[in-house]
């Protein structure tokens, strides 16, 4: 492990931040809160597994509903982050020590909830050598022993600060989807994502591909940070450079007033009209609403991600 400077309080680096207002939301925004026996059930299976979700430490507005289909994202390797990104509510701090009975613990409660699909993320763990790979490829194994038949998506962090290798050993590891999130447009990224180096992260997504062609590559970002529209569309042409398939754009919401200030509330049309530009210039799948999140609907859009590269290649 690097002898990294990481503050051992959590959420440090929002002490010295200014208050942000938080605006309203609109209609087309809000959510009911979560009551169903599905969600409590789900619930219950994290809490007896001992696992960590970001649909609650990120405050995703869909935990109700994903959670009461069993759906629920699992988040490795503890829940305190390395990184202080601003749009981010997950702790920041000196992360514990990884949890080698963790991938056993994931694989059973997939097995448990009867998952065709899982989503698996992770904190930034840049105290690690390699960056939390090898814990990444072990859960996926050990999903792959107890469900032989469930799809694994994974959603990784960038690896920026992992030696050489890390990558090979997630993609070896062959999830279905890889997913790497790049966040924001590029001229955000100093007050947004500032541990994270936008071409760095973009490289990372193309070199999936040449390690194995065969392999899903998603990434998402969010609006409503203060871009503009020719930069949506500028990473959207880069993503295709980098020859990834699937495509998500989501509102973002400001978790508190220490968070990165909302610029404005897309409009449901706006997302519309990124959909159809990104379809255009060939995305194999593409989800942008306003509640849009990197695991929302994730199974039912594997299948139709599955199914549009079969219809591409002539074999539907």
């Amino acid at each position: 492990m690097r002898d990294l400077k990481i503050p051992d309080q959590r959420h440090p680096e929002k002490a010295h931040r200014p208050d942000n207002a938080q605006p309203k939301k609109p209609d087309w925004i809000r959510v009911k809160a979560p009551t169903s026996k599905g969600y409590m059930e789900t619930k219950r299976i994290m809490r007896e597994n001992r696992l960590v979700t970001v649909c609650e430490e990120a405050g995703c507005p869909n935990a109700g509903e994903c959670w009461s289909q069993g759906h629920a994202t699992m988040m490795i390797m503890g829940d305190i982050c390395t990184r202080g990104c601003t749009f981010c509510n997950i702790a920041t701090g000196r992360p514990d020590t990884l949890d080698a009975f963790e991938p056993g613990r994931v694989a059973h409660a997939v097995e448990k909830l009867g998952l065709n699909h899982v989503v698996i993320t992770s904190v930034d763990r840049d105290d690690l050598d390699d960056g939390g790979a090898e814990h990444f490829a072990q859960t996926i194994r050990a999903v792959r022993h107890r469900s032989p038949d469930t799809t694994i998506e994974i959603l990784t962090p960038d690896f920026l600060k992992a030696k050489p290798g890390a990558l090979e050993t997630v993609v070896e590891a062959r999830p279905d989807v890889f997913n790497h999130n790049l966040e924001t447009v590029p001229g955000l990224y100093p007050e947004v994502r500032p541990g994270a180096r936008y071409f760095h992260s973009l490289r990372l997504l193309q070199k999936v591909k040449e390690l194995d062609p065969a392999m899903f590559t998603k990434s998402g970002i969010m609006v409503g940070l203060g871009e503009e529209a020719p930069a949506v569309r500028q990473v959207m042409d880069d993503m295709r450079a980098a020859d990834v398939d699937f495509l998500t754009i989501g509102q973002y919401l400001q978790p508190t007033p220490k968070h990165h200030a909302v610029a404005r509330f897309v409009h449901p049309d706006e997302f519309a009209a990124y959909e159809k530009s990104a379809y255009g210039k060939g995305f194999l799948m593409v989800s942008a609403t306003p509640l849009t999140r990197s695991s929302y609907h994730a199974g039912e859009d594997f299948a139709r991600l599955r199914a549009n590269r079969l219809a591409k290649l002539g074999r539907a």
